[in-house]
């Protein structure tokens, strides 16, 4: 039986070959032909050459969107890696190839229907320069699968096209005219293909692309972020660059000057304490980094949770340890990012999930490290902050949450201002910016042992009340942090732990078990600390499964640490860099429960 709207299509190519712009714009094409979809890029770190990847899962239902090996259609336009490409391919699925790399018909499997395409021959008229004609054989391939799935109307492609490459007309008009080549060539081949594909008008209604990289950075605009310094890094380094090309159009003054900073620093240290001075003079700041960065910036890390100064770090996690694999995903930093610094730390993570709760969460961090006077680190990955993801639209904000900040009418009511003094018994002193007009504003920032009044101190009893003060404080900010989303069955005695871009593989585990009547609760954990609602969670399951993409169950070691004593934990984890495929959650589990059977379809 064919199956509608349902496949993975990967694509095999050569790193720096322009691939990947003519896979995003097929992506694209894909969601506006309302289609619930997920785009993976897999690409090398070091040279240009080696294999790359692209993968477009389509499914007809929005929660089985996760990575899976499950191929369909194999687009090969890579000769190094075909024969294994080729061995990944469903039976009965469609195989289409560069003919040009001489690839012998007679070895491809007599089980999968192939095309092949000699991409000279469809370039040569195209361009005068070689180069240029290589490039353009991407979008061939993009214009012959469309024919080939019988979506007669490029016009939508066309339009992706130029929209994608905007303001440069002489690239979108080849491009253009490399997708027609590849549509016409389509047009001698008859007959049905195994995969199915079938345009839903207003399917992705309300629904955005994108990857979590840029809502980050969107985020950060609309939350007031005013200041960025960044050291490059992949794989943040978009978020910095998409964030200065959105302010630079949406932060402007009504005189034309810019209304914020970027600055690239020379090492991930000085970037870190650069957020820390913009945030001792009262901006909202931030740094984004990956986890090499993070660790460098441990020693700052302590000044801004002791010295109670604002300031962020965004995290797009990648695997280590070392440099490990850089343009690989994994969700390792979570331990190291709770306790950054030396001595007794413990700092405000968020953990967003798509690319609308980078938007959301990036305002969020600025919001808590201004009300807290503290460091956020925000967590996401690899996964989410490069590749394409279906989200809701983020909601519009409100406005800007910049905590016990006195002004000069504030200080005119008061007989003292003692800058560490928790009057309030929250744990969280009231601060000044520099230039307040008022004789009591002045103060010194202490990184070293001080009194309430900010007087340099050494007394034993002094500073082990400043440290339970500073512990009572990130204990307060519970209950601004964003609670975990809960799917709670009153039947399961069964739950699943998550965070991250865990939770679109997550939901397909969820999705498929509720098929399977197999009842089970699931909870995404979206902050740290955790707040009361996980220990109900836990309390609630008598067995619980904590599902990670790193080898050291690092969530699972923070819940064992923080939360009440409770045997029942289940840990899996999966550290090979790729993204979370729900086929192996869902094994490992049917597997521990005794229902191996159950995953057989």
């Amino acid at each position: 039986m064919k199956k509608i709207n349902d496949c993975t299509i990967h694509i095999a190519t050569v790193n720096g070959s322009g691939s990947l712009s003519a896979n995003q714009i097929l992506a694209r094409t894909f969601f506006r032909l309302g289609l619930p979809i997920s785009a993976k890029n897999f690409f090398p770190s070091n040279i240009a050459g080696l294999p790359t990847w692209f993968s477009i899962r389509i499914s007809p239902d929005l929660r089985k969107l996760s990575h899976n090996k499950n191929f369909s259609i194999i687009i090969a336009m890579n000769k190094a890696t075909w024969t294994e490409d080729l061995k990944a391919l469903q039976t009965h699925g469609v195989f289409i190839y560069n003919s040009d790399l001489k690839i012998d018909p007679s070895t491809i499997r007599a089980d999968v229907l192939h095309f092949g395409l000699p991409m000279r021959e469809l370039t040569k008229e195209l361009s005068p320069s070689v180069h240029i004609r290589k490039l353009l054989s991407n979008m061939v391939y993009v214009g012959f699968l469309l024919k080939l799935l019988k979506l007669e109307n490029l016009d939508i492609a066309q339009k992706t096209v130029a929209d994608f490459f905007q303001k440069k007309p002489s690239v979108i008009e080849v491009n253009q005219k490399a997708l027609e080549a590849g549509a016409q060539y389509a047009q001698q081949f008859s007959g049905d293909i195994p995969v199915q594909i079938h345009p839903i008008p207003n399917g992705n209604k309300d629904k955005l692309l994108m990857d979590g990289n840029s809502a980050a950075a969107l985020g950060l605009v609309f939350g007031g972020c005013q200041f960025l310094s960044w050291y490059p890094i992949t794989p943040s380094s978009s978020l910095a660059e998409s964030f200065q090309k959105y302010a630079s159009k949406f932060r402007k003054s009504k005189n034309g000057k810019n209304q914020f900073v970027v600055l690239q620093a020379e090492d991930e240290l000085s970037s870190i304490n650069m957020v820390i001075g913009a945030g001792w003079c009262g901006a909202r700041a931030i740094t984004p980094t990956s986890g090499p960065g993070l660790s460098l910036m441990g020693e700052a890390a302590g000044l801004s949770y002791f010295a109670e100064i604002p300031a962020v770090i965004w995290d797009v996690q990648r695997a280590g340890p070392s440099t490990g694999l850089p343009t690989r995903t994994l969700q390792g930093d979570l331990l190291a990012a709770a306790v950054l610094s030396h001595g007794d730390t413990q700092h405000i993570l968020l953990l967003p999930s798509s690319p609308k709760e980078c938007f959301e969460f990036a305002k969020k961090a600025l919001d808590l490290a201004e009300e807290y006077q503290t460091l956020v680190i925000v967590l996401s990955d690899l996964d989410l902050g490069m590749n394409l993801w279906i989200s809701e639209r983020p909601r519009n904000f409100t406005h800007l949450e910049r905590g016990k900040v006195l002004k000069k009418e504030d200080l005119e009511k008061r007989s003292h201002f003692f800058r560490y003094e928790d009057t309030d018994g929250d744990g969280v002193p009231s601060r000044t910016l520099p230039g307040t007009p008022h004789p009591l504003a002045a103060y010194f920032t202490r990184g070293t042992g001080h009194t309430p009044s900010a007087k340099y101190s050494e007394d034993p009893v002094i500073f082990s009340q400043l440290l339970k003060r500073l512990s009572k404080k990130i204990q307060t900010a519970k209950k601004d942090l964003p609670k975990p989303e809960i799917h709670m069955n009153p039947e399961a005695s069964m739950g699943l732990i998550a965070f991250g871009s865990s939770d679109l593989a997550l939901q397909e585990v969820m999705a498929t078990l509720e098929e399977k009547n197999i009842p089970t609760s699931y909870m995404r954990v979206r902050s740290y600390p955790f707040s009361e609602e996980v220990n109900q969670f836990i309390q609630q399951h008598r067995r619980i499964y904590v599902i990670e993409q790193n080898r050291d169950a690092q969530l699972l070691t923070l819940l064992k640490k923080d939360l009440p004593t409770y045997s029942n934990y289940y840990s899996l984890t999966y550290f090979d860099g790729w993204p979370l495929r729900a086929t192996d959650v869902l094994k490992d589990i049917l597997q521990h429960e005794g229902l191996e059977n159950a995953s057989e379809n």
